[in-house]
């Protein structure tokens, strides 16, 4: 578990930060002028980043740790989606209504809280 507590110190908080820089309401307009490059150069960091997660903590089991395991592998996968088709990414996510947006980094937010409070709270004795 000792593992599991430090990539979840290290992933909960940033997937917090990412996803509240991102939100609509604090930057709205931020992915109206996005280009291939960019979304490409995005994809390559999340791929790693994924990549590194899965590497160290590919563990299934019944607890909190597992989301540590399924953001490594939706970093990894996100990163591959964004790496080989950037130019349909772009157009894929101009056509997604703002409402659908905000559900889906609603539910990563919860997710990202879990696995933030896992990886800073008081280990049990």
């Amino acid at each position: 578990m000792a593992n599991s507590r430090q990539i979840a110190g290290l992933v909960g908080p940033t997937l917090v930060a990412m996803l509240l820089s991102e939100f609509p309401l604090v930057q709205p307009h931020l992915y109206d002028s996005q280009i291939p490059p960019v979304i490409y150069l995005s994809g390559v960091l999340m791929f790693v980043a994924g990549l590194a997660v899965v590497r160290v903590h590919n563990l299934w089991v019944r607890n909190w740790a597992t989301l540590v395991t399924m953001t490594g592998w939706f970093f990894l996968l996100l990163g591959l989606v964004r790496m080989f088709a950037a130019s349909q990414y772009h157009q894929a996510a101009a056509g997604t209504s703002s409402t659908v947006f905000m559900l889906l980094e609603g539910v990563l937010m919860v997710i990202a809280l879990i696995i933030t409070y896992q990886g800073y709270r008081r280990p049990p004795e």
